[in-house]
Order: C-alpha cells, then structure tokens, then sequence
C-alpha cells in the first residue's frame, strides 16, 4: 500500500511540474507578444515593461521543464534579456527583433 501510495505522489507531482512551466510559458507568450506589438509602435518603455515580465515567466517555466523546451525557453530569455537592455536605451527597432526572436522561441518550446 505504501509503495502505491508513493507512485501516486510521484506521478502527480511529476504532473503538476509541467502544468507549472505551461502557465508560466503561457504568460510568457502573451507578454511577449504584448512586447512585439508595442515595440512595432516605437514605444520602446512599454516593451521594456513586457519583456521583463515575459523574462520573468520565461525563467520559471524553464526552471520545471525538460529537454528541447527548456532549451528554448532558455534562448527565450537570453532574447528577452537583449531586448530590455536595447530598449532601455531607446532602441525600439532592436528590442523588437529580439523580442521576436524570443517569441518564436516561446513558441516552439510549448
């Protein structure tokens, strides 16, 4: 009894890890998006605002998952790291690429 009473704990535990990285992918991608949107629009303070959000989500999703979607998420925060520091510097045009680059890679880790 024992013995399956820890299976079940290991398994839902292992369960509710990936429910973790997919809501936290999940807001990564639509503040990351949020962060393509405005910085297309030139307004470069505001993709500021998203992109970090987006790192922050981005960072705990990768911190739960496994394999090839870790590494995207991984990336994803890297881009997302450059484009908070160029649009920090005003830069809306750079910060939007990288944003982007981050955006797919969100993308294709879920």
């Amino acid at each position: 009894m024992k013995k399956l009473a820890s299976l079940c704990a290991g398994l839902l535990l292992l369960l509710s890890t990936s429910v973790f990285a997919e809501e936290h992918a999940a807001a990564a991608l639509k503040h990351a998006t949020d962060a393509v949107e405005h910085g297309k629009a030139g307004h470069a303070p505001v993709l500021v605002e998203h992109a970090k959000l987006a790192l922050e989500h981005a960072l705990a999703a990768s911190i739960v998952a496994k394999s090839i979607p870790k590494n995207h998420l991984d990336e994803a925060a890297k881009e997302l790291q450059e484009a908070i520091d160029h649009g920090t510097l005003g830069h809306a045009d750079v910060a939007t690429t990288h944003a982007e680059a981050a955006l797919e890679h969100i993308k294709a880790g879920q």
